[in-house]
């Protein structure tokens, strides 16, 4: 296990309806299978900045309790799983917390919508100040001391429209940097409970797409994110049907690849690699789906020995993972499993064709460049039929 092993990594995640007592509701009341708008807390009049169109809507939000997280923060990541009909939206913020007092204002994480009839959905650039900073899918401590967060989601509904959003989920990962190793938690995942077992996930190539459809964030090259979710996405029998992506046209070679773009694209970010947005579009067809931090491929072998392949997010130059032989300052890859001595092996989107996208790669070099490259960011993608590995001591899932 490498250094990282004791990072600080706490996640934590509300599940509404049945936390909806445990933060402040304003508006907001509970669903079948979430919480929603019932009496609106107020309306706004919203601009689409990459549409020019206005709508007036509707709107109720959700504000959690404070997480104690026990430890001085650097990042935060949320994630979300919720539905959008036709007309609405919603907005994610975080703020940070120092003693009993809140030690940031509030960042906005994303305007999010399941599709791009009502808002296209977007993160929102320019908030770097003093206290913190956001960027895309992340807020982080800049002169302020984050020792607890907030998020806080509001639901938006077009004043015309016949239902409103619904949300199912929100969790946030924080974590720490490397340093101060004596403060660490004491790492509880044993490695080997995967060794050997390789799951059965469809292997689909990115660059098949190089040359085709570019609206999406420049096409094939740059769709390793989406390609990731819609490999997990069927490997659980859990992807869209025909008829949902049957607006590729002309289809392509994997016209569900395509689709999935345009359902994680971020219109600011110009790209379809945002987190958050891809889980939340794994969110959308029956599945649980957050973001984390894992702490290296020893807690990674617990999700595979349960069944549930991993996306994980890297960085690397070429000759640093003998297999990999490209350089990318951040790159999503499907981990399916370990060989028989711990190797980890991959579905490698970026591969020229389908029949090469499975590999295996040294596992002390992965794992470095796994956790040096995103800091373990993952995505845990799987019905909630299947548990989950037990959590450790500080739990990150």
């Amino acid at each position: 296990m490498t250094g990282t092993a004791g990072r600080h990594i706490a996640y934590r995640r509300f599940g509404l309806p049945a936390d909806l007592d445990l933060g402040t509701a304003e508006g907001l009341v509970a669903a079948a299978d979430g919480a929603t708008i019932g009496v609106p807390a107020g309306q706004r009049d919203h601009l689409d900045p990459h549409t020019g169109r206005s709508a007036r809507y509707d709107l109720a939000s959700w504000t959690s309790p404070v997480v104690w997280t026990g430890f001085g923060v650097e990042e935060l990541v949320p994630s979300w799983t919720a539905d959008t009909p036709a007309g609405g939206w919603l907005q994610v913020e975080l703020r940070g917390w120092y003693g009993e007092t809140p030690s940031t204002g509030w960042y906005v994480l994303g305007h999010w919508a399941a599709d791009d009839s009502a808002i296209h959905r977007t993160s929102v650039p320019g908030q770097a100040h003093d206290a913190a900073w956001a960027k895309v899918d992340t807020m982080g401590a800049h002169r302020s001391a984050i020792t607890g967060w907030q998020v806080r989601v509001t639901l938006f509904r077009r004043t015309d429209a016949a239902a409103g959003p619904v949300l199912r989920t929100v969790g946030v990962v924080a974590s720490a940097g490397d340093a101060a190793a004596a403060d660490r938690p004491a790492a509880t995942a044993t490695a080997g409970a995967a060794r050997g077992r390789i799951l059965d996930v469809p292997r689909y190539a990115q660059r098949l797409h190089t040359g085709g459809e570019t609206r999406w964030g420049g096409g094939g090259d740059s769709w390793c994110s989406p390609t990731c979710v819609a490999m997990v996405l069927d490997f659980w029998g859990a992807g869209p049907t025909p008829d949902r992506y049957a607006w590729v046209r002309p289809p392509g070679p994997r016209p569900v690849v395509v689709h999935t773009a345009r359902g994680c694209y971020d219109h600011a970010y110009a790209g379809a690699g945002n987190w958050p947005f891809n889980t939340a579009w794994a969110g959308l067809h029956g599945v649980d789906a957050f973001v984390t931090r894992l702490r290296g491929l020893a807690e990674a072998e617990q999700f595979v020995a349960a069944g549930v392949p991993l996306v994980v997010s890297a960085a690397f130059r070429r000759g640093e993972v003998p297999g990999l032989d490209y350089d990318t300052r951040g790159h999503l890859l499907v981990l399916v499993g370990f060989t028989a001595t711990g190797d980890p092996v991959l579905n490698d989107p970026y591969a020229p064709d389908d029949e090469g996208v499975r590999r295996s790669v040294d596992r002390d070099r992965f794992e470095a460049a796994w956790q040096g490259g995103s800091g373990g960011i993952t995505y845990v993608i799987r019905p909630t039929s299947v548990p989950l590995p037990p959590a450790p001591a500080q739990p990150n899932w």
